[in-house]
């Protein structure tokens, strides 16, 4: 263990990594690029998540035992949350911060189209809906990927 005026301290990387469990996204983005700024080389496991809502999704496909997607991915001229390409899903996570108003109603309902004319079945879940109401969901996401849910 290494100690400083004999109090334990952690790497930066463990220490950033221990962050991630108690703080804010954006707050823990402040001390990587701290870090970084200090010329810190952070070696840091990434699940490609932007989100607590896309870690919240993520986690709940492992509890419910779900293939992996691919996370983050550009389809076409757009970048999908969740992406699982053997089934041509595509998955979108919403958050109401990000996703009201007109124009982010009008964004989402094109993205969709886009994809839907790409050949994705694609599918929104909130927050509330895998928190609240996993069964749907995890019905919802069953059928397609059993191939029950394409046309």
């Amino acid at each position: 263990m290494i100690r400083r005026e004999r109090i334990p301290v952690t790497r930066p990387t463990r220490t950033i990594v221990d962050l991630e469990q108690t703080l804010e996204p954006y707050l823990v983005r402040r001390a990587k690029s701290q870090a970084e700024f200090m010329k810190y080389r952070l070696k840091l496991p990434s699940d490609r998540t932007r989100s607590g809502l896309e870690r919240d999704f993520l986690r709940f496909l492992v509890k419910h035992g779900f293939p992996r997607p691919q996370v983050n991915v550009k389809v076409g001229k757009f970048t999908v949350d969740f992406l699982w390409p053997k089934h041509m899903l595509a998955v979108e996570t919403d958050f109401f911060d990000y996703h009201r108003g007109s124009q982010a109603f009008e964004d989402d309902h094109q993205r969709d189209l886009e994809l839907r004319r790409l050949g994705y079945t694609v599918r929104r879940f909130t927050g509330d809906q895998i928190r609240n109401h996993p069964a749907l969901v995890v019905a919802d996401l069953g059928e397609v990927l059993s191939g029950r849910g394409r046309p």
